[in-house]
């Protein structure tokens, strides 16, 4: 289960496939991202994939654990990110997704660095 909501997630991120992505998440999902803030995922995904004019996504690993009784999975990847605008803004990211008992998404915790990017993400907002 585990591997294969990761490979789907990746999958559709990769191809801007918002109903994909959403079909992993509870109704109630949300996304906690540092360029974005706290969104419900069904707005989250539109947001992330306007902005984006391609990525490439690369697994390094992934983790899993439980808080609080609940399976979490860890997933660190390469995300070869190029906004609409055509910049360049790569990164490695570690996603945090917390799962209901039906094995869907209630929490996704996206963490990494954004100095090196913020930037880029500003001027395509102006």
């Amino acid at each position: 289960m585990t591997t294969d909501l990761v490979s789907q997630y990746l999958k559709g991120l990769a191809a801007g496939d918002t109903a994909g992505i959403l079909a992993l998440f509870a109704p109630h999902g949300v996304v906690h991202s540092p360029l974005y803030g706290n969104l419900p995922a069904a707005e989250f995904y539109p947001q992330l994939f306007a902005d984006t004019g391609e990525s490439k996504l690369t697994l390094l690993t992934t983790m899993s654990g439980e808080r609080d009784g609940r399976t979490v999975i860890s997933f660190w990847f390469d995300f070869d990110w190029t906004l609409a605008s055509g910049e360049p803004a790569p990164f490695t990211v570690v996603d945090v997704a917390e799962l209901d008992e039906a094995g869907l998404i209630e929490h996704l915790h996206i963490v990494y660095d954004t100095a090196p990017i913020r930037a880029a993400f500003d001027r395509q907002h102006g």
